[in-house]
């Protein structure tokens, strides 16, 4: 008796996501992903937004960001790391957060002289600190400086036309001539509202030559 060939779960796994989706009345076309490259930035507390720029001070938004409700401020603080290394100018992004946070490339966490994390938003335990300077005042902050990892938002709905769950990972493909790059561990943050958006740190971003690529590609490995 002949056995039965083993089953492709991948290809099961897209029959049922594909039902799934036309049961939902969910998009039948892959949803358009934009990929953004995140620079050096910071957000602040209220606390040291405070100290850093005046009681009471309130960021002033430059540029709205992608994602509803987040912006990159008019306002910038110095960076400074051990062996009084500094970057002058940082962006602040607000609105304000519970913890401030300070997001670093590689190359930016090399030139200050820290040894920075590879960690997700918010995940500050154990992480290096420096010293942020503003023109009201300084804050000697204990930890909080990460190399972001990278990541995609989504929202649910997106969520469910990729077969992925709010910490999954990802890859993503961008084409870009002789360029062309795969990136793994694309970690998933998915909500109710976020829009369909990669970020990746200047250094990601420089090496797949993302100004010029012609096509991205976001898949479940």
């Amino acid at each position: 008796m002949a056995q039965a060939p083993p089953i492709d779960r991948a290809q099961v796994e897209k029959i049922v996501r594909e039902i799934v989706v036309k049961l939902l009345g969910g998009p039948k076309e892959r949803p358009e992903v934009v990929v953004t490259i995140s620079a050096r930035h910071c957000h602040l507390s209220r606390e040291h937004i405070d100290i850093l720029f005046g009681p009471g001070y309130e960021l002033k938004p430059y540029k709205w960001l992608y994602q509803e409700g987040f912006y990159a401020a008019e306002e910038t603080v110095m960076i400074v790391g051990p062996r009084r290394r500094m970057l002058p100018t940082v962006r602040v992004l607000g609105p304000p957060r519970s913890k401030t946070q300070v997001e670093l490339a590689f190359t930016d966490a090399i030139s200050l002289g820290i040894d920075a994390p590879v960690r997700l938003s918010g995940d500050l335990k154990g992480t290096p600190g420096c010293v942020l300077v503003g023109p009201a005042g300084s804050v000697d902050l204990k930890e909080g400086v990460i190399r972001a990892a990278r990541h995609v938002h989504m929202n649910i709905r997106d969520a469910e036309y990729y077969g992925v769950k709010n910490g999954d990972a990802m890859c993503l493909r961008i084409e870009s001539g002789p360029c062309t790059t795969v990136f793994e561990n694309v970690i998933v943050r998915a909500d109710e509202t976020s829009k369909l958006e990669v970020h990746l740190d200047t250094d990601e971003g420089n090496a797949a030559d993302i100004e010029h690529a012609t096509r991205v590609e976001l898949y479940k490995p």
